[in-house]
């Protein structure tokens, strides 16, 4: 994989303006082109918007005709670092869902960047407790912040523009949904499945061995079945199992695998690969990451490695350009309250406390329940069950962690990205907020980590900026067609699809963490033994992990184990990347 890394001062540019090689006397590295006065290093596959794929002496071209707009006319995913030292201007942009990253360090004068947050140069080892918090909250790090107190990370579809030593961050993607657009079935049906045959065509390079993630959903197995398609030959697919009840679809990967004539392999997950993996997972990425499913995903991606395969197509980004996921649904039906006559409500949000006797009446309970959820306002309510805040951030965090940290900073945050999509439906804004929480933070992050400790390459058909933008021009209905999920994307693949996969519920690689934690003598004690030196770090109370191992994960391994999974992995990032650490 190409490492990307640089740094700059305000000094360097007037030097630079007639150096014909201002990359190489900067030290940046990465795919480099460079002219007088000008340099880019480029990261990823970007194309124009003629689908043409573009290196990076092309993307100098495109700058010099657009300047600072050059990442509205990219495509793609690419993370790119550019100078121009007779305009005085650096320029750092990410694609549209950050399916490749870019993180910096400003200081008075100077810019530094790498695509991961710990090699950015001259970094500080000082950590940010609002990151950690915001870790255990979310399971992952939302940008622009990151663990370390004096790196930022380019959020989904922005760039960073720094002239004269100051620096401008701003999106260049605007997210602009057209709902009043009116497309026949047939129309749209045809426009989708050819931009989807597009996609993954365009991932085709020449003598890659090309395969792809098969979970048996419907994401994975339209990439699948379109893979062999385009191909022309059998596709190769890889698909990962667990013998725990609940947890194994390996049934559905079958019948697609079958379905599409594909050439087929099967790994089962066990307890002894999370015993021997479960560090290298955690202290393979640039910050702490709380995803459990980057652990499976690196086996699938490690066997399709060994299998000869050079690339891996996944299927994110169906759910949440379509509509599939079900809280679309149940948000749906809360908001629904908000139609009630203000009469009515005024009435009813009293009754709705917890300490309302009324509650102890069978029905009234989930009545009032309703009514209490129903009354916060989007995107508040999307966190009213988060995890942390059910197990009360008081009870979890050592007071010194607790008193230096902005439990309000995430939500504001959150109400922020919620209001940039332009667009009236629920449906849609909901979709918006997911590309950045769901995608760019969460999803996409683990399966760039798996892919890369297994040392293959990674695309996303399904999250082309040509379907993006046809699905920003679906009518909401189409998405979510009164509580039925993703209606047009089904139905427009029914017949291509299985109807067994069609009509399956939403499942992926969840990981049995928590059950087999509690089985498990060897997991058992790593979890210990992690969540014990956590807590001598005094970030966390050592008498709430004592109730977390021995009370709550024994009544709820699979709900619990979320929790004691994000613990450990923050704990095993800290000891591969600061051994020493411990809050004063």
């Amino acid at each position: 994989m190409n490492t990307m890394l640089g740094a700059l001062s305000q000094s360097q540019l007037k030097d630079l303006e007639a150096d014909d090689a201002p990359a190489r006397r900067l030290g940046w590295q990465g795919p480099v082109a460079q002219q007088p006065g000008l340099a880019c290093v480029l990261r990823g596959r970007p194309h124009g918007a003629d689908g043409k794929p573009l290196n990076a002496t092309e993307v100098l071209a495109l700058w010099e005709r657009h300047g600072a707009a050059l990442p509205q006319q990219l495509r793609g995913g690419f993370a790119l670092a550019l100078v121009d030292a007779r305009r005085g201007q650096a320029l750092l942009a990410v694609d549209r869902f950050s399916r490749e990253t870019l993180c910096y360090r400003l200081a008075p004068g100077h810019l530094a960047f790498a695509e991961r947050a710990d090699r950015v140069p001259g970094r500080g080892s000082d950590l940010s407790l609002q990151a950690i918090y915001d870790y255990l909250l979310l399971h992952c790090i939302p940008s622009p912040q990151t663990v370390f107190a004096d790196v930022l990370r380019l959020p989904p579809g922005h760039a960073l523009l720094w002239e004269r030593g100051e620096a401008r961050l701003q999106s260049y993607w605007p997210l602009v949904f057209e709902e009043h657009q009116r497309l026949g079935f047939a129309e749209a049906k045809e426009r989708f499945l050819g931009l989807i045959r597009e996609g993954v065509a365009q991932e085709l390079d020449g003598d890659a061995r090309v395969g792809a993630f098969l979970s048996g959903g419907t994401d994975s197995s339209t990439v699948a079945g379109m893979l062999g398609q385009v191909s022309g030959r059998p596709a190769k697919t890889y698909s990962i199992g667990f013998e725990a009840e609940g947890y194994d679809e390996m049934a559905y990967a079958r019948i697609a695998a079958q379905r599409f004539g594909c050439e087929h392999h099967e790994y089962y997950v066990t307890p002894a690969d999370l015993r021997e993996s479960i560090v290298a997972v955690a202290q393979h990425h640039d910050q702490p990451f709380g995803n459990s499913s980057a652990l499976p995903a690196y086996y699938c991606a490690r066997y399709a490695r060994n299998d000869g395969c050079d690339k891996l197509l996944a299927g994110d980004g169906g759910d949440e350009l379509f509509g599939g996921n079900s809280r679309y649904a149940s948000q749906k039906f809360l908001n629904h309250y908000h139609a009630l006559p203000l009469a009515l409500r005024r009435l009813l949000e009293p009754l709705s406390g917890e300490d309302n006797p009324l509650r102890r009446i069978p029905g009234v309970r989930q009545a009032l329940g309703y009514v209490r959820h129903s009354r916060q306002p989007m995107p508040d309510r999307l966190q009213s069950m988060n995890l942390l805040l059910q197990l009360g951030p008081q009870t979890l965090f050592e007071p010194g962690f607790w008193q230096r940290v902005d439990a309000q900073a995430p939500l504001r945050q959150m109400r922020e990205v919620w209001g940039q999509a332009q667009a009236h439906s629920l449906i849609n804004r909901m979709l918006a907020y997911d590309w950045r929480y769901t995608l760019a933070e969460s999803d996409l992050p683990k399966v760039r980590g798996a892919t890369q400790m297994a040392g293959v390459e990674v695309a996303y058909p399904l999250l082309s900026d040509e379907l993006t933008t046809f699905s920003m021009m679906l009518e909401p209905d189409w998405k979510l067609r009164g509580y039925k999920l993703r209606w047009f994307f089904k139905e427009a693949l029914r017949g291509f699809l299985p109807d067994e996969i069609i009509a399956k519920k939403k499942h992926g690689f969840g990981l049995p963490f928590g059950v087999w934690a509690h089985r498990d003598p060897g997991l058992a004690r790593i979890m210990r033994d992690g969540l014990d030196s956590l807590a001598a770090r005094r970030l966390i109370r050592p008498e709430f992990v004592r109730t977390l191992l021995d009370e709550r994960l024994p009544e709820h391994p699979g709900y619990y184990g979320e929790m004691v999974w994000i613990l450990l992995a923050l704990e095993h990032w800290l000891q591969g990347q600061m051994p020493g650490y411990r809050l004063d």
